[in-house]
Parts: structure tokens; C-alpha cells; sequence
């Protein structure tokens, strides 16, 4: 009855709780680090900018317009002289004086380029960013998986010191009723003053371990609001409900990893950008076609003139209005070998990536086999805890029946519930333990992103 009534109390403060905070559920927790952490962010900006270079505006395809102007200000005064000069009559003939000679220039232009022809390079190039585009989104998201690891690791670390506190509260509980049954005792002389210390002792030890692991349970909170990027005051409690991936689904997962796994797929993708790089070097081989327009636009004012005669003829303004077409062909029949060994290097690359996609694969192959070996260990292990956790529950009982009749000592029923506390914290560690162990696995596959955890 009194185990009963300790139950009901437990459950009760853990409603309190829950009332109390927040509960963030797996489902939450990814969506707000999907949405709000920084390296998830940083990621997702290095995909826009990977767009922005693959998009047209960056691929060389369009032409270029340039446009130009300028204006021209003099204003000068000219003193003509004309010595030994002599007019119609034998008069020396007068200086000519002019101010405010003024001269204005106008014109405005624009040119147009565009290359008709580059050797396909701008057309090899423009489907290679489209490839490191593809190869952006693929480091985004390896990013969020590694992200989704870390948050996890540290969501079930919270639930897993949930539990134990849980289990501490309950041992500290059943040390204090040891006290009050203790002095009870000892006021109808069934017991000595000993077994009131020793109850308080473990009453201590319990209170102690118990303090610590609220900290630790505080410590890991904040260590995922730093990941989710919220208040790190924020509060909330977590679901400790954990289920497991059948086999089957897990095997099937490992079957598919050569299409789904990211270290993969980043390695095909660089293959991919690789083979363009050679024809984009491959493409200095041949020529350079370009076409070119221009149309102008020129205004002059010029000011009077005097000529060596003495006559002053008045400035003049004129106005002119060009257009022109051109093309253009420039190939490069031999640049001193500098496209050869670029297209050589290019070739040599590409072989060391598919180089490194086999050694990828293999090292993805022993990293499943390896995960899938330990999370079935982990599994086990877990299971075996489960049952490890009844048998001390069931010793713990009958412990508690012979303590309460007086026939075991205190120290017998202390080891006792220290057993079952060992055990309940065992199980707690063996099953997040299993379940990260899990989520690795999935990482491996490349399914981590489209499962329910």
C-alpha cells in the first residue's frame, strides 16, 4: 500500500511538472532547429548563393551594354597681332582682340559586345554551376543531418536525466520513510540510534545525487536551446518515449544507402562538375566569335576664329549621329601550351574523384556494417537491462517485505534499493544509447531526414 501511494504521488508530481512547463515534442524540436539554427541558416544562405551563380545572369550568355558620356567646357581670349602688316591705305594694320572664346563638347554613346561564339565554354560552364548548385544543397543538408544528430544526442540526454531524476526522487523518498519507520522504531525500542544515521546518511547521499543531476538536466536544456536558438532560460520538459526501427526496414535502408547517402552523392556530384571541367578547358582550343554595335552622339560649339587675314569668322555648331556593326573572330592556334596541360590536369582530377567515390563507398559500407552491428549490441544490451531492471524490482519488494518484518538489516535493504537504482539508470542509459545508435545508422543510409524519430 505504501509503494501504491508513492506511485500515485510521483505520478502526480510529474502531471504538476508537465503543467508547469512546456513539453517539447521530437516533431518540435526538429522544425525549430530546421527554422532557427544558426549553422542550419548558414547553410540554407550558401545554397541562395549557389542559385544566384547558377542562374543566367552569371553564365555569360547575355551581352553587355555599355554606356558613356561626356561634356567639354573652354572658355579663351585670343589677341591676334600682325606686324609688318599693312591695310589698303599703308595703315599698320590693328591687333585683333577676342574674349569669351567659348567651346562646348558634348557626346554620349553606347557599345554592345556580345560573344556568338566562345568554343562551348560559357555552355560547359553554365551546366557545371547548375552541378555545384546540386552540390551546394547536398552540403546544406549533410549540415542538417549532423545538426539533427546533435540535437537529438542531446534531446534524448535531457530525457535520459529526466528519468533518473525521476528515479532519485523516488529513492530519496523511500530513504526518508526509512527515517520516519527508523524513529518510530527506535521510540518502541525495536532498533538502535544506528539505523536512524545510517537512513539519514542515505538520505544525504540520495539528496546529493539527486542535485547533481537536476544540474546536469539544467546544463543540457540550455545546451539545446543553443541549438534551437531560443531563450536559454526557456523551459520545457521532454518526451521520453523512445521507439525503435524494425530490422527489416533498417536492412532495406542499408540496400538503398548507395543512392541515399550524402558523402555518396557529394562524390558523384564533384564527378559531375570534374567531367565539365575538362571540356570547359577543352574549349580554349577552338575560336572566339563576337559581335560588336555602337551608336554615337557628338555636339560641338566652337567659337570665333581669326584668321592670318584679320577676318573673324563666327564659331560654328555642329551635330553628329554614328551607328556601327562589327564581328569579331580571335582563335588562338597556340597559347604555349598553357590549354594542354589544363585540359591534362583537368583529366587527372576527374580520375582521382572517381578514386575517391570508390574509396567513399567502401568507407560507407564499413561504417553501416559497423553502426548496424553496434546498435544491435546497444539493443541487446537494452533488453537485457529491461529485464535486469524486473529482477531488481522483484528483489527490491521482497527486500522491502523482510526490512519492514525485521528480518534484514538496513544495510541489506540499502543494497537493495541501490541495486534497483543502478538498474533503472542502466536501462534509461542502454536505451537512448540504442536509439542514438540508431540514428547514426539512419544518417548512414541517408534516411535520418525522412523518418519519424
Amino acid at each position: 500500500m505504501t509503494h501504491f501511494r508513492l506511485t500515485i504521488f510521483l505520478l502526480l508530481s510529474s502531471v504538476l511538472v508537465v503543467a508547469q512547463e512546456n513539453l517539447l515534442s521530437k516533431e518540435e524540436a526538429v522544425a525549430k532547429a530546421l527554422e532557427n539554427n544558426f549553422g542550419i541558416i548558414i547553410a540554407k544562405n550558401q545554397i541562395d548563393i549557389a542559385e544566384n551563380n547558377a542562374s543566367i545572369l552569371n553564365s555569360g550568355y547575355l551581352p553587355t551594354l555599355t554606356g558613356t558620356a561626356g561634356a567639354n567646357y573652354t572658355n579663351n581670349e585670343s589677341r591676334q597681332e600682325f606686324p609688318g602688316r599693312f591695310d589698303s591705305i599703308g595703315n599698320p594694320q590693328a591687333d585683333v582682340s577676342l574674349s569669351g572664346l567659348e567651346s562646348q563638347r558634348y557626346n554620349a554613346g553606347l557599345n554592345l559586345n556580345y560573344t556568338l561564339f566562345d568554343g562551348l565554354g560559357r555552355f560547359y560552364n553554365y551546366k557545371r554551376l547548375k552541378e555545384q548548385y546540386q552540390l551546394s544543397e547536398l552540403q546544406a543538408r549533410e549540415t542538417i543531418e549532423n545538426t539533427m544528430l546533435q540535437m537529438f544526442s542531446v534531446y534524448f540526454e535531457i530525457a535520459r536525466l529526466t528519468e533518473n531524476r525521476n528515479v532519485q526522487l523516488e529513492a530519496l523518498e523511500i530513504s526518508k520513510q526509512r527515517i520516519t519507520r527508523s524513529e518510530y522504531a527506535f521510540e518502541f525500542g525495536q532498533n538502535t540510534k544506528l539505523d536512524i544515521l545510517n537512513a539519514q546518511v542515505d538520505v544525504t547521499n540520495d539528496s546529493i545525487n539527486l542535485l547533481t543531476t537536476e544540474q546536469q538536466l539544467e546544463n543540457a536544456k540550455r545546451d539545446l536551446n543553443v541549438l534551437l536558438n531560443q531563450d536559454l532560460s526557456s523551459n520545457f520538459v521532454v518526451d521520453t518515449l523512445v521507439s525503435f526501427t524494425p530490422r527489416i526496414t533498417l536492412v532495406d535502408y542499408m540496400e538503398q544507402s548507395i543512392s541515399n547517402n550524402v558523402a555518396i552523392l557529394q562524390t558523384e556530384q564533384n564527378l559531375k562538375i570534374n567531367a565539365y571541367d575538362i571540356k570547359v578547358n577543352k574549349s580554349g582550343y577552338l575560336p572566339t566569335i563576337g559581335l560588336t554595335g555602337s551608336y554615337g552622339w557628338n555636339r560641338n560649339q566652337n567659337p570665333d576664329q581669326v584668321f592670318f587675314t584679320g577676318q573673324v569668322f563666327p564659331g560654328t555648331n555642329s551635330t553628329q549621329l554614328s551607328f556601327g556593326l562589327g564581328a569579331s573572330l580571335t582563335w588562338n592556334l597556340f597559347d604555349g601550351g598553357g590549354t594542354a596541360v589544363r585540359v591534362k590536369n583537368a583529366k587527372i582530377t576527374y580520375a582521382n574523384q572517381e578514386l575517391l567515390r570508390k574509396q567513399v563507398e567502401l568507407e560507407v559500407n564499413r561504417d553501416m556494417q559497423n553502426a548496424m552491428a553496434i546498435y544491435e549490441n546497444r539493443l541487446q544490451i537494452f533488453r537485457i537491462q529491461e529485464q535486469n531492471v524486473l529482477t531488481n524490482q522483484n528483489n527490491f519488494e521482497r527486500s522491502k517485505e523482510q526490512f519492514q518484518l525485521g528480518r534484514i538489516t538496513s544495510i541489506e535493504f540499502r543494497q537493495a534499493q541501490i541495486n534497483l537504482l543502478n538498474a533503472q539508470t542502466n536501462k534509461n542509459l542502454a536505451k537512448y544509447d540504442a536509439k542514438l545508435a540508431e540514428l547514426q545508422l539512419l544518417q548512414l543510409t541517408g534516411q535520418l531526414l525522412n523518418i519519424e524519430i
